[in-house]
């Protein structure tokens, strides 16, 4: 693992997007609430925001962060043919959350995967990547976590 003890604890927002491509009628019975597993968003969000958390455990030599806040949202274009995933995370520390967010994405599109593949088989998870990281100092009324 990198040595960050060095580093001053700084606010850090990271936020990342993916999509998964699915069949109108996939995306149909999803926005009806048919899918026999249940609420599919409402899981893929909460299955996101887990993953997240529990990054340092699943990425080897990646730092364990108790980050402050995490966001999974979902945009269903007009072409009506894939769930755009974005995710979110921040903290205030001494390393970075991109990792968390990119898991918070990938795992909510393995999430729809998982409870839609019964009806479509064809669903395909891409395009997954980091869109933008800031940091700056901490704010005089916020408390660093190290």
């Amino acid at each position: 693992m990198v040595d960050v003890s060095h580093k001053p604890a700084l606010f850090r927002e990271a936020v990342a997007r993916g999509e998964i491509r699915v069949a109108p009628t996939t995306l149909e019975l999803v926005e009806s609430n048919q899918i026999a597993k249940g609420n599919v968003l409402a899981t893929a969000r909460l299955a996101g925001i887990m993953a997240a958390k529990k990054t340092g455990e699943l990425i080897p030599l990646c730092h364990p962060l108790p980050i402050t806040h995490c966001e999974v949202n979902f945009e269903i274009p007009a072409t009506r043919d894939r769930v755009s995933i974005t995710a979110s995370a921040r903290i205030t520390a001494s390393t970075g959350v991109e990792m968390e967010a990119l898991t918070a994405v990938s795992v909510a599109a393995l999430t729809i995967y998982d409870m839609c593949k019964a009806v479509d088989k064809g669903m395909v998870i891409g395009e997954v990547r980091l869109v933008s990281k800031t940091k700056k100092p901490v704010a005089d009324d916020q408390e660093p976590i190290f």
